[in-house]
């Protein structure tokens, strides 16, 4: 029998394309808010069926690394959670993790490619035609956007004596450490273990679980947090949570790229924010409210949009301590236009490529702005 995510049949609309005022295209999926408790806020679709969490679970796969001894700090704290996009400062980061454990990039095991940043990609170019190399397509290991998830996970192993080798099966102590790790935080059970796109264990959970599990993280890991945090098998990681948190919000360029949407939401907004493929994407405040999407059809379009404006929406359910950390709506809306593609056609007047239309919630999120209004 093979295992499956929900159903259309059990999915919500969370947004919709409209060109020239006509809806061309609905994106379809589930989504939860929780308050810093683990209650729900908002429900849509079928929160508790199982996704797999895909890069979204980084944070904690990054603490468990830390939690085997793997020395991290700073941006290379932030760079074992992150999809960097190969920026310069990104590959000089991997490149000193890997060195402070005496380790190599042949060491690690993600797929190769090429850099997605274009400038730096351009630059790699130019040195190698002025070097007279013939190589001017540049490929690695290195470049891959989980490159620092893989050097944290090869420092864990390494600071337990472990294989170096095998660091990416489910049996080895590495992974089966970020598995405790995750059925800590999400107080969850994984229902299924797949492989990722880059070659590591990836788990399946419920949306709610997610959310549980970054709230937690983010919570626990921020200064001053005015929640007092319930005791539970996650509290035993305070420490890396902390380090992990402190060092995405210090340095929000790393887990993405300057400019990019999940680095311009922690930036700008001051909230954790982590995409992963096939449209997945949780989001935490530092006082631990938190919200988990997954669109259907695997597009990561509207998964911003949608995120935000359902931790939005929450504000106006929340109660208790923390409830003013949600953003403000002039903040939101500015970072959601800013995260969200344009629909264009053509061009205007002055030969610029002109906008004809938007990508906007869809009517189940719609009807929660409703709700607030009545």
């Amino acid at each position: 029998m093979t295992l499956s995510t929900f159903t259309p049949a059990q999915a919500a609309e969370l947004a919709v394309v409209e060109r020239s005022g006509f809806i061309e295209s609905r994106h379809i999926g589930s989504a939860v808010v929780l308050a810093p408790d683990g209650s729900p806020l908002i429900s849509l679709g079928a929160p508790d069926a199982a996704v797999f969490t895909r890069s979204s679970l980084k944070p904690l796969q990054a603490i468990a690394a830390m939690s085997l001894g793997a020395q991290l700090t700073g941006p290379a704290a932030a760079l074992a959670t992150a999809s960097h996009k190969s920026e310069a400062g990104h590959v000089e980061v991997v490149e000193s993790m890997l060195e402070a454990a005496g380790l190599s990039v042949s060491d690690l095991q993600c797929p190769s490619s090429h850099p997605a940043d274009a400038a730096f990609r351009r630059e790699l170019q130019e040195r190698s035609r002025a070097q007279g190399d013939e190589n001017t397509d540049p490929r690695s290991s290195l470049y891959f956007n989980c490159s620092g998830k893989h050097a944290a996970f090869l420092a864990a192993a390494r600071a337990i004596g472990a294989d170096t080798s095998t660091y990416l099966s489910p049996d080895h102590p590495v992974q089966q450490k970020v598995a405790e790790v995750v059925a800590a935080f999400a107080s969850e059970d994984p229902s299924a273990v797949g492989i990722d796109g880059c070659g590591a264990p990836v788990f399946a959970l419920s949306l709610t679980g997610l959310a549980r599990a970054i709230g937690r993280v983010v919570r626990m890991g921020s200064a001053g947090n005015a929640v007092e945090e319930t005791a539970g098998p996650w509290t035993a990681y305070e420490r890396e949570a902390r380090t992990l948190t402190e060092a995405v919000f210090a340095d929000p360029w790393a887990i993405e790229g300057h400019g990019r949407p999940n680095s311009t939401v922690i930036d700008r907004l001051g909230v954790f924010a982590k995409g992963g493929a096939e449209g997945v994407i949780v989001m935490a405040t530092r006082t631990g409210y938190s919200v988990a999407v997954k669109c259907l059809d695997g597009s990561s379009r509207a998964t911003g949009l949608v995120a935000l404006t359902l931790l939005q929406r929450a504000e106006a359910f929340a109660a208790g301590p923390g409830a003013a950390s949600v953003p403000e709506d002039e903040s939101v809306d500015a970072v959601i236009a800013a995260i969200t593609d344009t629909v264009t056609g053509g061009t205007d007047s002055e030969g610029r490529t002109d906008v004809v239309g938007t990508l906007c919630v869809g009517e189940d999120v719609a009807k929660i702005r409703r709700r607030e209004q009545d």
